[in-house]
């Protein structure tokens, strides 16, 4: 497997995160290191993709602080999103793009892992007959299967899963399985989930009901 050449490491100080006068998560202390499968669990409710989104960047945090760092360099809050990829449920695939232009729209924007083609792409996805289809036209679980694809097969350090087993059937449930384990092995990787098929590989396991008081 083709290693990253700059491994990224996270720091979490506790980060705390409150929406008006509940507190998701509080006093979340943690260092997330290259090469580990870190799985976020908890009941539904419980702040999983809160924290998730948190550590991404993209929500702000209430308290606490959070460092990136690129060898023991820190990243700055806004160059964060070039080191991340992200499959989530809530976050929706353009449905009047074709499955080419939005690979070709994501992949403007991000690099491809391993300067895979296109059609390597599509081949992998096992979507290459619908390629000029529209998005809004594909069932549920090829849209997870393109989302899931989009992270997986971008060159990133820090990949974040959430819920990726969401409307996959048992064979894509097992592609899945198969293209996490091809992750380069000093990926961090993320995993938001309350099952434990989607992360029987992780390192370590953070159960959020532990950050509650």
């Amino acid at each position: 497997m083709n290693k990253q050449p700059h491994p990224v490491s996270i720091f979490a100080e506790g980060l705390s995160k409150r929406f008006n006068s509940e507190w998701i998560f509080r006093n979340f202390s943690y260092e997330f290191k290259s090469g580990n499968i870190y799985a976020v669990t908890g009941p539904n409710g419980s702040g999983k993709s809160t924290l998730l989104s948190v550590l991404w960047g993209q929500v702000p945090q209430t308290a606490g602080t959070l460092d990136y760092q690129l060898d023991r360099t820190s990243i700055a809050a806004d160059e964060i999103f070039r080191h991340v990829a992200i499959a989530a449920p809530y976050m929706e695939l353009i449905e009047d793009l074709t499955l080419m232009e939005c690979l070709q729209f994501h992949f403007k924007l991000k690099k491809v892992r391993n300067n895979l083609t296109y059609q390597e792409i599509l081949d992998k996805l096992y979507l290459t007959g619908n390629r000029d289809k529209f998005i809004r036209n594909f069932s549920s679980g090829m849209k997870q299967r393109v989302k899931l694809g989009l992270a997986m097969f971008t060159d990133a350090p820090v990949v974040f899963l959430d819920e990726p087993g969401s409307h996959l059937d048992q064979a894509a449930f097992q592609w899945y399985r198969s293209q996490l384990a091809s992750l380069p092995t000093d990926t961090i990787i993320f995993i938001g989930s309350n099952d434990q098929a989607e992360y029987e590989n992780a390192n370590e396991i953070i159960d959020l009901r532990a950050y509650k008081k």
